[in-house]
């Protein structure tokens, strides 16, 4: 494939708006591009302009399933007027191609796409299966990422790379990501007499005092690093005058092997319930999103292999092995799969994501796109 044809698949990704939705009308475009290709593919439909798309190639000789997974929402655009090219217009400047998901992460949403074509053109033979998979709603909540999963489609996959941006590093664990809410029921009454009700705003202080050292004893992950956590969003009272009846926080936490999602959960409850016990504040918990620390063990041979092959590939560095602290549709699918070794490896660097003229470079672009297709022929195709 032409490099121009190359840019003009990362342009239509790119022009598509599928801010936090709207993923049905790239899925069509991915799943008519495949097609021209000879390349086939399902359209995973799940109402409101959403849906996943899922390809495949590949004789199935062997019994190794290697995924390319990613997702096709953005996030918001944030403040227009700071932009300086149009966030919805693929804007190429020298090297750097701007505009919303350039580099979360539509590159390398496109060099999969691309991978998947070159090699199906220059007759690649295939031996396994090499699955790609396109989901919906990675950005907020993974709607498409759970559904999959519920249908199974991770269970029979041998490894997978993670298209994000990592500017060629390649990341081998991520933490969890655990968002919640507690909410502060109190009393209200005329603030010249706070004896008489129960101020719903100090229930959450109490909370908050706990919470500054709450993950303060917990041995730090080999990799990962520490628990981290933050109270982020805090609400409550209606009127200065007046004693507030109800208050609350939302708080992000972020998990690690060490001390995965459901121990973080039960420390929070036993403080909720402690607070509720002995004192005449009631507190209630309820858990937002949910996402499990993904991590695989860096000697893996996959991760060896993958290694390898990006030094050979992305020419102006070295890749080395590296951690990330946010979360990928990853931590849906080792649910089903926990044995499946991870990397996530993409154009171009996280820190680029979600930000005012969001851009990747080409360069890394298409050095992106020959490390997949290597890493498919090293995987998948035998001698």
């Amino acid at each position: 494939m032409e490099q121009a044809e190359k840019i003009d698949i990362l342009r239509h990704l790119v022009e598509i708006n599928s801010v936090n939705g709207n993923e049905l009308s790239i899925s069509k475009y991915i799943s008519e591009k495949l097609a021209e290709h000879g390349i086939g593919s399902e359209i995973d439909e799940f109402g409101d302009n959403r849906a996943n798309l899922v390809a495949e190639i590949g004789d199935g000789t062997d019994k190794r399933v290697l995924a390319f997974e990613g997702h096709q929402d953005t996030v918001a655009l944030g403040d227009e007027t700071k932009w300086t090219h149009e966030p919805l217009k693929f804007t190429l400047v020298g090297d750097q191609a701007y505009g919303r998901g350039t580099a979360d992460m539509k590159s390398g949403l496109a060099a999969q796409i691309i991978a998947l074509i070159e090699l199906t053109e220059h007759h690649i033979p295939i031996t396994g299966k090499l699955r790609f998979i396109a989901t919906a709603g990675e950005e907020y909540g993974t709607p498409g990422a759970n559904r999959l999963n519920e249908q199974g489609i991770a269970k029979d996959i041998s490894a997978m790379v993670v298209g994000e941006p990592t500017g060629g590093e390649v990341i081998f664990a991520h933490s969890g990501s655990l968002n919640y809410q507690i909410k502060s029921y109190g009393k209200a009454v005329h603030s010249s007499t706070p004896e008489q009700g129960i101020n719903a705003i100090n229930g959450i202080v109490k909370y908050i005092n706990r919470e500054a050292s709450l993950f303060d004893d917990i041995k730090q992950d080999e990799y990962l690093g520490p628990v981290k956590h933050s109270v982020t969003l805090i609400k409550g009272g209606d009127q200065v005058n007046i004693i507030p009846e109800y208050a609350e926080i939302y708080g992000n936490i972020r998990p690690t092997l060490k001390f995965p999602n459901n121990q973080v959960i039960d420390r929070i409850q036993q403080v909720i319930a402690e607070i509720n016990e002995t004192t005449d504040y009631q507190l209630e918990f309820s858990l937002i999103h949910n996402f499990y620390p993904v991590e695989t063990n860096p000697n893996n041979e996959f991760i060896k292999l993958v290694v390898e092959t990006a030094e050979l590939d992305y020419v102006d560095r070295k890749s080395k092995l590296s951690i990330i602290n946010g979360a990928t549709d990853a931590s849906v699918f080792i649910q089903s799969n926990s044995d499946m070794p991870v990397v996530i490896l993409g154009p171009d660097a996280w820190d680029k994501a979600h930000q005012v003229d969001e851009f990747t470079t080409l360069t890394s672009f298409f050095e992106t796109i020959n490390t997949y297709e290597e890493i498919a022929k090293k995987y998948l195709h035998k001698q």
